[in-house]
């Protein structure tokens, strides 16, 4: 048996738009491919208490985390029939309005594609060692608290 090595999900900075749009363009070859999902985690500008968010810094326990989403993408194409699993998680200081999460499916029907892509999200929320400290317009910090 061989185990595949991790795939290492996390860029530095944001995820590009053009870098986004090069990725699906490189699955117009794929013609078993019938539907795409695609989602994009965008930082939002926030008001806490008053303190708008300007950025969201992001760090994570790299190996671990990658272990994980290891585990997550072999269960994910053992429940959905997909024919491609895109993710990449930003780390780093994400300002507001920059992409830091693109996770993209591709299925040859668009339920499976949607609905991997969907737990897909739901379990790096949950289930990686992921963690992003809100930086506020006073310099000022917290971590952020999935809800």
């Amino acid at each position: 048996m061989i185990l595949k090595k991790p795939k290492n999900i996390f860029v530095r900075g944001p995820v590009a738009a053009s870098f986004i749009g090069a990725s699906i363009q490189k699955h117009n070859t794929k013609t078993e491919i019938g539907g795409h999902s695609i989602f994009l985690g965008q930082v939002r500008a926030d008001v806490i208490e008053e303190k708008k968010v300007v950025a969201i810094e992001y760090t994570a326990y790299e190996e671990m985390a990658m272990e994980q989403m290891h585990v997550i993408r072999e269960e994910i194409f053992a429940k959905y029939q997909l024919s491609c699993m895109h993710i990449y998680h930003s780390l780093g200081k994400i300002a507001a309005g920059e992409i830091c999460l693109f996770v993209f499916t591709s299925s040859p029907h668009r339920k499976a594609a949607i609905d991997a892509c969907s737990e897909i999200v739901e379990r790096i929320k949950t289930e990686l060692p992921i963690w992003g400290k809100e930086l506020f317009t006073d310099e000022s910090h917290q971590w952020k608290v999935n809800k």
